[in-house]
């Protein structure tokens, strides 16, 4: 399958149309199977007790799926999360980034079902896992 977005585009793209999380979540790898991005971890994301919160991780994985979809059907600003279940699963590690694997599981012509896992930098364990079901706008849109 060859992407409609490189992982260059899909930065710029993000940069572009979603300014307020610019330099804070990039992608940093995509091709035909899976996408990782970063949410790079500042005071900004973080909860009473330092560690980073449920919102920013939510954020991490909403974000990464959207582009995950984009990268295979090219810049449709329009398609919107219908449908999201998230997993806290454990205490992100102190001080590292954190890092979003998402796998497209299902992508027809107006839904899209994607799975995230979100570890922290050099960790193997999952911290999150998520799943969602984006609605794709029909062409034209």
């Amino acid at each position: 399958m060859t992407l409609a977005m490189t992982t260059e585009e899909l930065n710029a793209f993000l940069e572009r149309a979603f300014p307020q999380v610019a330099g804070q979540i990039r992608v940093e790898a995509s091709d035909a199977d899976r996408m990782i991005s970063r949410l790079v971890v500042d005071d900004a994301h973080l909860r009473p007790g330092g560690t980073v919160s449920g919102p920013s991780i939510f954020a991490l994985a909403d974000v990464t799926i959207y582009l995950a979809i984009l990268a295979r059907i090219g810049e449709v600003a329009l398609a919107v999360t219908t449908n999201a279940s998230i997993d806290f699963m454990r205490k992100p590690a102190s001080g590292r980034d954190l890092l979003a694997e998402c796998r497209i599981l299902k992508l027809g012509r107006t839904l899209a079902v994607g799975e995230v896992l979100v570890r922290s930098e050099g960790g193997a364990d999952p911290v999150a896992r998520c799943s969602m079901t984006y609605s794709i706008p029909p062409k034209g849109r």
